[in-house]
């Protein structure tokens, strides 16, 4: 009954057509048309009133998917003076064939730059990848990230061109590494491809933290690998949790969309584990899928497609 791959993410925004705008011009990414979402079961199963209505634009990255959903009515803005060890930080990992023409194309930084200066090589014990942090203009997370050979999922390696090629994961901050490993691995499935500690000077300005030591673990879905998840647990600098949950439509939340094998019995096994749930449980969509969407230990929302 495990989860077999991740789908997509799903991001809140503000203001649809400027933060689509800028995932197309400062990235060069594919970005489709506006679509309404017009399926009430969505509300259901993202815990929304059901008076609320969306609108979406669909960003192709390679071969994968950020979805960019704007809510009426909204709910709160981006928190001030975000940090990379905020409990409710959740990024996408951008993988650049060329990460400093990227870069470049961002002109040396973003509207919300998180790393000073250029991308950081980082150590062998972390993967020797070179990484950039910034943020887009609502304050969503974002990582330019670079493979060498040798290093990071195959598909990598085999995909041609400078930009920007997918993503290889979405990494979430977490306040218990044991708590987050037990739900992501005992009740939905992962399974663990990797673990470091990440620290010194190179992680500090990636993070635009001091005195940065950061447990890195990566889960990896039953069937297709990447992209995956990845837990981000820093012993220090602690940052700040959370004081209410974060409502689908807040703009700092970004949803995990996971396919699974047997949504039922994974249902039943997160009852019986007393997983909070934001859906009624089951929900059947318009298009006659069926989902439920519950969340990890540290507030973040997983939405389960059968």
């Amino acid at each position: 009954m495990p989860v077999t791959q991740l789908i997509r993410v799903s991001i809140t925004v503000a203001d649809l057509p400027a933060t689509a705008a800028f995932y197309r011009d400062a990235l060069g990414l594919d970005v489709g048309p506006e679509q309404g979402l017009g399926d009430p079961a969505w509300n259901r199963l993202l815990g929304l009133d059901a008076g609320t209505t969306a609108r979406a634009i669909d960003v192709t990255v390679g071969q994968h998917v950020i979805r960019l959903v704007a809510f009426d009515p909204p709910g709160r803005p981006y928190p001030p003076q975000p940090a990379s060890n905020d409990q409710w930080f959740e990024h996408v990992a951008l993988v650049a064939g060329d990460i400093d023409a990227v870069w470049k194309r961002l002109e040396g930084g973003s509207p919300g730059v998180v790393t000073k200066g250029a991308p950081v090589l980082l150590p062998p014990n972390t993967g020797a990848v070179t990484a950039f942090k910034f943020r887009d203009p609502e304050g969503h997370p974002l990582e330019l990230i670079f493979f060498p050979q040798g290093v990071g999922a195959p598909v990598w390696h085999q995909a041609a061109g400078s930009g920007i090629l997918g993503y290889d994961h979405t990494a979430i901050s977490i306040m218990d590494v044991d708590r987050s490993v037990a739900f992501y691995e005992g009740l939905l499935g992962f399974r663990i491809a990797g673990r470091s500690l990440n620290q010194g000077p190179g992680q500090d300005r990636l993070d635009g933290l001091s005195d940065c030591l950061v447990d890195v673990v990566a889960l990896a879905p039953a069937e297709v690998a990447t992209p995956h998840v990845e837990l981000l647990h820093y012993r220090t600098p602690p940052g700040r949790t959370l004081t209410a949950a974060v409502r689908a439509d807040d703009v700092a939340s970004a949803r995990q969309i996971h396919a699974v094998d047997d949504l039922f019995a994974l249902v039943r096994k997160l009852e019986a584990a007393d997983a909070p749930f934001v859906s009624p449980g089951i929900v059947t969509l318009k298009n006659g899928r069926k989902a439920a969407s519950v969340r990890g230990p540290d507030g973040h929302m997983i939405i389960l497609m059968g």
